[in-house]
């Protein structure tokens, strides 16, 4: 049957005179037509894995032209001339657009989409001009050949938060306050009796998803049309439709597929623009695709990180102050903050706290958001902190976070809609052996390898965003539901046809769901966990709405059918009453090699805290996932710029590693079962980041318990552990 809580409304029945057909559905939930909570396969993987999935790069379209950009090769200062001459004699050659000859664009809040419209250089590879042509090889070709002169400038593009130039982050997150403080930390720290005082640094993390950055635009009639790797149509019509002053009605964004964005995606790009302002100087479709190297300029990357942290409690472990202050870096065009603070305003019970953030602008590409924007590297810290004050206090680490766990939230003072980390922690120290990890550690170890269990919570903020959909009825038992959201690998399709059918009544087979396309109802971006809420929402009302107005007609549909659509704004603008946050603990166990000082994940559990699962299949998938992140941000991941030139060395595959299978253990995923109604009408909460956030500590922390040695810095490398043992770690 239809669960509880899935917003089924009951319908008069379909029986009776009147033209029409009838609704396709009983007066009630259809028995056995339950799909949320089902392990139902992707609805495209078919399409995926035979290749016919269309994306972005696939679109071909007749007389496609190609761009190829110019990167800048001064890392500050200004382009004082560009030399297309030699370019522009090619034969197929189009066009070649820099700053001296390119329509002008509108402003918008984000500088860096300002495609040539200023002769400013601020980072090293920043579009200076770009060449179009008739095909790919070409437009390459050329623009090797424009020459460009420069005006250069010194620059900085290291963070050093001792320079002196770091400044506070803006007053305000998009969501939260910058920075915040409750009591007084100072004074509860030095009567503290145990006291933590320690300072934890993540390195620069590039985006390198599966699918690069790309786009298709063209021009017909006053109206754009692109094909965008976006997580956004609807917020990316917008944007476009300022840039180039027409309304949005008149530009239209498609991205039916999207190969991977974990953020990178989620606000336009200048490959987009660039596309755009090519396709209106040449009148013919154009086509830019991002290469490897370019990605790490254009498509973001999440700051590195420099936090400290204090951590002052009592002899039995209880928390009296927490201090957070972290140091970050941005561009001179962007405005970006990761906020790796903030997730220490919500975790544990403290009465005096204070957490801070500080930026440096570099002359560097601007930092965008990255699979848990401040929860993950911020929560790195929290928790090797409180492994920290665990071993201070004698107290196992699984315990001592069950003494500081509390039920409201310590920032807001509201109560937590759902809070079952006590749960995730004790069934997966159960599952884990947790209890045996002094013997494990000595049984499994072999003389050359030693062996540490480690654990680590997390946290994920739930958000709600205003979203449009519309459900429609054929009346001969079928439903199609439009909504402008885009499935960037997570399976939305699949789970919003769950929860569509479940509210409808229908069988799942019955009901089909279109997305990315912004001609759809308006939606909210794929991001920060909040696609399945937000959209699924929009869908619950919409396909409630249907119901309604099925139940109007007397349960007959006409014969051009029904369709209701439905806004979420009004409902979403009530002020909140609980504190939405989901939650989740993670265990890990490593090797580490006596020799080479390789640390090795033989395993790793994770249970969590998501209220109502719509797919066990999608949902695991993305737990897995971010903890495959994790695993890889712990063991691999560095982003390394050249202070001298102002590049990154790590620009590509090759010098960016990434985990592969190799690095891979027996990963598992659990959920506590439950459903949480305040953060979605579905019981659901978003699973898609909270994979990533406990996995880097849990695994540091298992280092520690295996040699002894704290690692402060990720990523754990053999470096980082000789310089431990020297005593020069930080």
């Amino acid at each position: 049957m239809t669960r509880a809580g899935a917003a089924v409304l009951e319908q008069p029945s379909a029986s009776g005179s009147g033209s029409g057909s009838s609704s396709g559905f009983d007066s009630g939930p259809v028995p056995g037509a339950a799909s949320i909570g089902a392990s139902v396969p992707r609805r495209e993987a078919g399409e995926k894995v035979t290749g016919s999935a269309r994306y972005t790069g696939d679109v071909t379209l007749p007389r496609l032209a190609y761009v190829a950009v110019v990167p800048a090769r001064i890392t500050y200062g200004r382009v004082t001339a560009v030399h297309p001459a030699h370019a522009l004699a090619r034969r197929g050659v189009l066009a070649v657009i820099h700053n001296g000859d390119c329509p002008r664009l509108h402003h918008t809040g984000d500088p860096d989409l300002a495609v040539f419209q200023s002769p400013s250089v601020t980072h090293r590879g920043q579009f200076v001009a770009a060449v179009v042509a008739e095909s790919p090889q070409l437009a390459r070709e050329a623009a090797r050949e424009v020459q460009v002169d420069y005006a250069a400038a010194p620059h900085r593009v290291e963070l050093d938060p001792t320079d002196g130039r770091p400044h506070r982050s803006p007053d305000h997150g998009p969501h939260f306050p910058t920075d915040c403080s409750h009591g007084d930390v100072e004074a509860a720290l030095s009567h503290a009796p145990v006291r933590i005082d320690a300072t934890y640094t993540t390195p620069l993390y590039h985006h390198h998803a599966l699918e690069p950055h790309g786009t298709v635009a063209y021009w017909h009639d006053g109206r754009l049309t692109v094909h965008d790797t976006t997580q956004g149509p609807s917020g990316t019509r917008d944007i476009l439709a300022h840039l180039f002053g027409v309304s949005p009605d008149q530009v239209r964004v498609i991205a039916r597929h999207v190969g991977g964005g974990f953020g990178s995606k989620a606000a336009p790009k200048a490959q987009l623009v660039l596309a755009a302002v090519a396709a209106l100087v040449v009148g013919r479709p154009v086509k830019t695709a991002l290469t490897r190297e370019q990605l790490s300029v254009v498509a973001g990357y999440r700051t590195p990180t420099v936090q400290r942290i204090r951590l002052g409690a009592g002899t039995d472990g209880r928390l009296v102050a927490i201090s957070h202050v972290s140091f970050e870096q941005t561009s001179l065009t962007g405005d970006h903050t990761e906020y790796a603070a903030a997730p220490t305003r919500t975790m544990y019970a403290a009465p005096n706290r204070e957490t801070r953030h500080w930026r440096s602008r570099l002359h560097v590409p601007s930092p965008t958001w990255m699979r848990a924007p401040g929860e993950c590297p911020g929560m790195f810290a929290l928790e090797s902190a409180m492994d920290e004050l665990a071993a201070a206090c004698g107290v196992d680490p699984v315990e001592l976070r069950l003494r500081n766990d509390t039920a409201h939230d310590p920032h807001s003072g509201l109560p937590f809609s759902t809070r079952e980390l006590a749960a995730c922690l004790r069934l997966g120290a159960d599952r884990f052996g947790w209890a045996e990890r002094d013997r494990l550690r000595a049984e499994r170890g072999d003389g050359r390898r030693l062996v540490g269990l480690g654990v680590a919570t997390s946290t994920i903020p739930q958000y709600r965003f205003a979203s449009r959909a519309s459900a429609r009825t054929d009346g001969r038992g079928h439903f199609t539901v439009r909504i402008a959201a885009a499935d960037i690998g997570t399976g939305a399709r699949t789970a919003l046809a769950q929860i569509a059918a479940d509210t409808l009544g229908a069988c799942l087979d019955r009901v089909t769901v279109e997305v990315g396309d912004s001609a759809y109802p308006a939606a909210s971006w794929a991001g920060r966990s909040s696609g399945t809420t937000s959209w699924g929402t929009a869908v619950v009302r919409a396909c409630e709405a249907l119901r309604t107005e099925i139940g109007r007609h007397g349960g007959r549909v006409p014969a051009d059918g029904l369709e209701a659509c439905a806004d979420t704004l009004e409902e979403l603008a009530h002020p909140r009453t609980h504190s939405q946050h989901a939650f989740g603990a993670q265990f890990a166990e490593v090797t580490v090699d006596t020799a080479t000082r390789e640390v090795r994940v033989s395993r790793m559990l994770g249970v969590f805290d998501v209220g109502r699962v719509i797919n066990p299949v999608t949902a695991r998938s993305q737990l897995l996932g971010g903890m495959v992140m994790g695993i890889s941000m712990a063991l691999c991941e560095e982003g390394i710029v050249d202070p001298v030139y102002g590049h990154f060395h790590t620009r590509d595959l090759a010098g960016y590693r990434v985990a592969t299978f190799a690095d891979v253990p027996a990963v598992e995923a659990l959920w506590i079962e439950g459903d949480d109604f305040r953060t979605s009408p579905m019981g659901a909460k978003g699973v898609g980041e909270i994979g990533i956030v406990g996995t880097a500590a849990a695994i540091a922390n298992a280092v520690h318990h295996a040699t002894g040695l704290r690692i402060r810095n990720l990523p754990l490398a053999v470096r980082s552990l000789v310089e431990a043992e020297k005593g020069d770690g930080p």
